[in-house]
């Protein structure tokens, strides 16, 4: 129920001595079909995003005999995320920060652009909702047939149409959770298990969860997501300002309304009359039921229907377009007060502060990803005891060594220490090279740890506490990694 609707029922109420609700009670919206260029854009739209979404885990990537060919791959098992030529490890969440920064900057530029152009056309309740709505269409009708079917009583044709959508909106659930689950494993693989009931039963418990959601989210709920549980209409109204650019009906054009031939009448007396002839299509589209003559609301997705509607209208009429169309709130103002709209500017300090920053993020990731290193080293010292005092009166510490080998071969690695003179470095389990140097192997794309052993006479201390570094470095590229860390004595423990 739209603003001016809730007003009218109000005052309708107030004489009768029938409290007013403090909240409109639901009405279901029954979106009408449309044709125009905002709604081929939505299409096109909800083409792309679906098949890249059913069919992206599908698309295979050649990274070596020791790795996944899987081209996008959640590899929670080995902790790795990989993205076409891109690998991500658990060292490396910083990434994935910067992605989410980018993320809501991208939504914050979009916004201060075009409102919220992003729940119109790319949010994924506003693609399953069209996907769902134009299935109902086909098994039910258009916008009129579905409200009498509804009001009609129960025939076998009823039953068929309904049982037929319900059917196929589970299907299309069905094959969203499917897909969601193929991001997390082999694709294929996971294919194949799922058909034969051979997949794991965590693989089952998610399908089931999300082809519950998609069912319920885009069958049911729709504008109701959109209107209550989704917390970006709240956020998106503190962040416009008065240049962005909104659906918007002209005020200054469309009023007084009236039917088409009684304002033509009104026109050709010079009595003002207003394009807008009440025909309701505006309204008839708009898949949250907004009528957008009643101003900028909340439940409005700015999707652009009413525009692809209006215009239509405005064509059978004779009157010039854009009755409805995006525009900004500075010029809705300027024509209210009889002044000349100013031009649209997308170019502001605000867009430009957004663009700089995701600018900015996307640089330092970029080089980031380009200049890091194929391989790691991490130390960690032992807490209990900080050191030993061996039976010559040497002390010793001893540390846990991470070493990271990103490459997809196996790789060997040379363990020295410096930092302190005379320190004899010892790593359990491992062989020695010619100089008595430690030799580490981590196979292709792993990790592996080896425990330390840092040894010094008491009579090389000349403190309590000494800066040590662990160097790792690669047999035949001669790359090197640096972990540092600290020798304590005697005079630093706290025992």
């Amino acid at each position: 129920m739209s603003v001016k609707q809730q007003q009218m029922r109000e005052a309708a109420l107030a004489g009768t001595g029938v409290a007013t609700p403090l909240y409109a009670s639901r009405q279901k919206v029954y979106p009408q079909s449309v044709d125009g260029p905002f709604r081929r854009l939505k299409w096109a739209l909800l083409v792309v995003t679906l098949g890249i979404y059913y069919f992206l885990p599908f698309v295979r990537w050649n990274r070596g005999p020791h790795a996944p060919s899987q081209a996008v791959l959640v590899d929670l098992e080995n902790s790795r995320f990989y993205f076409f030529f891109i690998e991500i490890w658990p060292q490396e969440v910083y990434y994935v920060t910067g992605l989410l920064i980018i993320a809501a900057m991208t939504l914050f530029l979009m916004n201060a652009v075009a409102g919220r152009v992003w729940c119109g056309y790319l949010c994924p309740q506003t693609i399953w909702t069209d996907l769902f709505l134009m299935i109902e269409r086909m098994t039910e009708g258009d916008r009129r047939k579905r409200m009498q079917l509804a009001a009609s009583p129960w025939t076998l044709r009823r039953l068929h149409n309904l049982a037929l959508k319900h059917f196929l909106w589970l299907m299309v659930a069905w094959w969203t959770g499917g897909a969601w689950v193929l991001y997390f494993t082999d694709a294929p693989t996971l294919f194949v298990d799922l058909a034969t009931f051979q997949a794991p039963a965590t693989a089952y418990i998610w399908i089931l969860i999300l082809t519950g959601t998609t069912y319920v989210f885009a069958g049911f709920m729709r504008e109701q997501v959109c209107t209550y549980m989704c917390p970006w209409p709240r956020i998106q109204a503190a962040l416009i300002d008065e240049h962005a650019l909104n659906v918007t009906y002209r005020y200054d054009r469309g009023e007084p309304r009236g039917s088409a031939k009684k304002n033509e009448a009104l026109r050709a007396t010079g009595a003002p009359a207003g394009d807008c002839v009440d025909c309701h299509q505006c309204f008839n589209v708009c898949p949250t039921g907004v009528d957008i003559r009643d101003g900028l609301q909340i439940d409005c997705i700015q999707c652009g229907l009413c525009i692809d509607a209006c215009d239509t209208v405005m064509d059978k009429i004779g009157r010039p377009r854009g009755l409805i169309g995006y525009d900004t709130d500075a010029n809705v103002q300027a024509r209210m007060r009889g002044e000349e709209p100013e031009k649209i500017r997308i170019v502001r300090p605000r867009t430009l502060l957004y663009a700089a920053v995701i600018a900015i993020v996307g640089a330092v990731m970029l080089f980031a990803l380009v200049t890091r290193s194929p391989l790691g080293l991490s130390a960690l010292h032992d807490r209990n005891p900080v050191f030993v005092t061996l039976a010559d009166g040497s002390i010793r510490n001893a540390y846990t060594l991470r070493l990271l080998n990103k490459e997809l071969h196996p790789r060997a690695f040379i363990v020295d220490v410096s930092g302190l003179l005379d320190a004899r470095l010892d790593v359990v389990g491992v062989e020695k090279d010619a100089s008595g140097r430690a030799i580490v192997e981590v196979g292709p794309d792993q990790t592996r740890e080896v425990r330390a052993l840092v040894t010094i006479t008491r009579d090389a201390l000349h403190d309590h506490s000494h800066d040590i570094r662990f160097v790792a470095t690669d047999t035949f590229s001669g790359r090197s990694a640096i972990a540092k860390d600290h020798f304590i004595g005697p005079h630093g423990s706290r025992q």
